[in-house]
């Protein structure tokens, strides 16, 4: 189990190997990089439910603790969400290309592709420090070109997932640059579109 933790952090630094290991469907191995994936989706979740909170305190009779509580609640079940469903469409989309894995490995790739967006989570303090609750209620200090740093920091986190993705399907699938960025963009498409259709 040491060596999934392991690479959890080694899928920052040399990714293809620790998606090269995801071949691996023996149970033993399964059940050693669960945890780990556990802790990626939750964390992927309570990051991309924050990134999305910037009007949470606005009602009254929320505050700090409702938020706590709400971001690790709802982090989780939107981790969850997209840990399932985007990876049934990667699977779908990967086996219409001619890809023999599991749903499962599809999972568990798509989660480990995830790890840049759970470390995103460190930006937070930070944020808190310079602007405390403002970051959550509309309007307030939260603007500038330090709030705008941040927007920029976490949108490459985000890339850096995406590009992980790529290298994933490449190096698990052995395929081309060519078709394993058909295979994510295929994929992707759906869950994006209903991203800004439901932020719109």
């Amino acid at each position: 189990m040491r060596d999934w933790w392991l690479r959890t952090l080694l899928v920052l630094q040399r990714p293809r190997p620790v998606f090269v290991a995801l071949r691996d469907d023996d149970p033993d191995a399964v059940a050693e990089r669960g945890e780990p994936v556990l802790l990626i989706v939750w964390l992927a979740g309570i990051a991309a439910i924050l990134a999305d909170a910037s009007t949470y305190l606005d009602d009254a009779t929320r505050d700090g603790v409702d938020l706590a509580i709400w971001a690790f609640a709802a982090g989780g079940i939107s981790g969850a969400f997209a840990y399932f469903v985007v990876g049934w469409l990667l699977f779908r989309v990967t086996r219409a290309l001619g890809s023999h894995g599991s749903y499962r490995r599809s999972r568990h790739l798509l989660a480990f592709a995830a790890t840049p967006v759970a470390l995103s989570l460190v930006l937070w303090p930070f944020k808190l420090a310079l602007y405390g609750d403002d970051w959550f209620r509309r309007g307030g200090s939260d603007s500038g070109v330090a709030a705008a740093l941040f927007d920029v920091l976490a949108a490459g986190f985000v890339a850096w997932s995406l590009a992980l993705l790529v290298i994933g399907v490449r190096s698990v699938h052995g395929w081309s640059w060519r078709r394993a960025l058909a295979a994510t963009a295929a994929a992707l498409v759906l869950p994006v579109a209903l991203s800004v259709l439901l932020a719109t």
